[in-house]
């Protein structure tokens, strides 16, 4: 029988193999469907206070899926919790200025899916202040922007009941236009490092506000974390202008902490004799007229060490104006970590105790003299490395009064100073000195120290006095106009 031969086409036989290869390899698994999707909503812009809802209805899954709302993030200050966190539709009033995120998670079976949503809050203009505060009143802050302008002060505002100033707020005030905290007033402006207070100008010029003056007496005055800027556009009192002035008749008291006093036309802070710095800490001074703060000496004690008074103000000094230390307050002066200068810009009477701390350094203004009376004392201790130093504002010369020791106190010590430039004119019986220890029982004791300049002697005292006999040999002297030391 004749076979019959059949003959299959290359392409074909290929395209057989290649099917029958296709065949054999594993079909790949579809990828799986997720059904649940979560949707938090759109971004929203609302007022403060106003009630908001989220809404995470968008959300897909099937009957099962369950949500869980958490706060992402808030203003740092804000109270706010979230009451039904597992609500679709939860609703939530937030509590101050800020942005508001908050993180939807929806779970359904093993499968999660998360959405965030953000909520702008602030108001939408700012509020005119032009009539006195005369009830309780608490100013929140209106804009997320903390150089928007909050309140716009358009008169003079007496304060004759609390005024509570929330962190964030700035007060904005018009030309010459002042804040009085009267006796029946009082003010609690308390902010955050991150979120300051402020009091300014409508206007960002040098005293265009007239300023802040304080007369009330309340323990519970206080500033932290507030700068007062742009401000001592008028006279406060006695031809003085300050950015905040506190006026001694009425024994105005305020706590200031982390404070900045800024590009005042005047004085930042000025106290008058009588009025209290309750507590001081942490302050700056900047760009003032004049110097940054204004003070008398018994108020002097509270300052501190790490408050900053050089900071391109015309003079950067703390001044000290002509007091009367009253016995039973003992008085220190500290001083300053960026070594700023005391300056005493009037006579300075002595009736307690005053200390003058290691490093610190008073200038004396021209024919000022210091007394210490006789029931108190001077201390007046540096170290080798930390000299106290007297001298007049111009150093080197002949400039003012000196210093009058009638106390019989054994604390009047004068060790490691330098006291120069005293004896501008006469002090006692005829005679100049820089130091005189005048009158029986007088005490004194004066080593380790350098006397210069003096219009006349160096060391001076009666012969009722007591003065450590070694004063000429265990001090140094240079450039006086009489003898080092004399006793008459």
């Amino acid at each position: 029988m004749k076979r019959t031969s059949i003959i299959v086409p290359l392409s074909l036989a290929l395209f057989s193999v290649l099917m029958s290869c296709e065949e054999t390899e594993e079909t790949p698994k579809p990828t799986p469907v997720v059904n649940v999707k979560a949707h938090a909503g759109t971004d929203q812009d609302v007022l403060p206070t106003q009630v908001a809802t989220l809404d995470g209805s968008a959300s897909t899954g099937n009957e099962t899926k369950t949500f869980a709302w958490s706060i992402v993030s808030k203003p740092s200050n804000s109270k706010l919790t979230l009451a039904q966190p597992t609500a679709v539709k939860p609703t939530f009033t937030p509590d101050i200025v800020g942005y508001y995120e908050f993180e939807l998670t929806v779970t359904q079976g093993s499968e999660k899916s998360q959405d965030r949503v953000r909520f702008k809050v602030e108001y939408k203009e700012p509020v005119t202040i032009d009539k006195p505060i005369n009830e309780k009143t608490h100013l929140v802050d209106r804009f997320i922007d903390h150089m928007k302008p909050d309140y716009l002060v358009t008169k003079d505002i007496s304060v004759n009941a609390e005024l509570s100033v929330a962190p964030g707020v700035t007060m904005a005030f018009d030309r010459d236009k002042a804040l009085s905290i009267e006796e029946k007033g009082l003010i609690d402006a308390v902010g955050l490092s991150e979120n300051r207070i402020r009091f300014t100008g409508i206007q960002l010029q040098k005293g265009y506000w007239a300023g802040i003056k304080l007369y009330s007496p309340s323990a519970a005055n206080k500033m932290a974390f507030v700068n007062i800027e742009y401000g001592a556009g008028k006279i406060a009192f006695t031809n003085t202008k300050a950015g905040l002035a506190m006026f001694g008749n009425k024994k105005a008291q305020i706590s200031l902490t982390d404070c900045l006093f800024a590009t005042n036309d005047g004085y930042g802070l000025y106290v008058q004799t009588g009025a209290v710095l309750k507590d001081f800490k942490r302050n700056s001074f900047e760009r003032q007229s004049q110097a940054g703060i204004l003070i008398d000496a018994i108020n002097a004690t509270f300052l501190d060490a790490d408050s900053k008074f050089t900071g391109a103000n015309e003079r950067d000094l703390v001044e000290v104006s002509s007091s009367i230390i009253k016995e039973g307050t003992n008085v220190s002066w500290p001083a300053f970590k960026d070594q700023t200068k005391y300056r005493l810009l009037g006579n300075l009477e002595i009736e307690t105790g005053w200390t003058l701390k290691p490093g610190i350094t008073v200038e004396v203004e021209r024919d000022v003299m210091i007394s210490v009376n006789r029931n108190g004392y001077l201390s007046a201790q540096g170290t080798t490395d930390k000299k106290v130093v007297i001298t007049g504002v111009r150093r080197n010369e002949v400039y003012w009064k000196g210093i009058i020791i009638y106390s019989v106190s054994n604390q009047n010590v004068i060790q490691n100073a330098e006291i120069s430039g005293g004896g501008s004119v006469v002090i006692v019986s005829g005679r100049r000195a820089n130091v005189v220890a005048y009158g029986k029982g007088a005490k004194l004791t004066i080593k380790n120290t350098r006397l210069t300049y003096s219009g006349g002697y160096g060391i001076l005292y009666t012969s009722d006095a007591d003065v450590n006999s070694d004063a000429a040999t265990t001090n140094t002297f240079a450039s006086n106009n009489a003898a080092n030391v004399a006793k008459f």
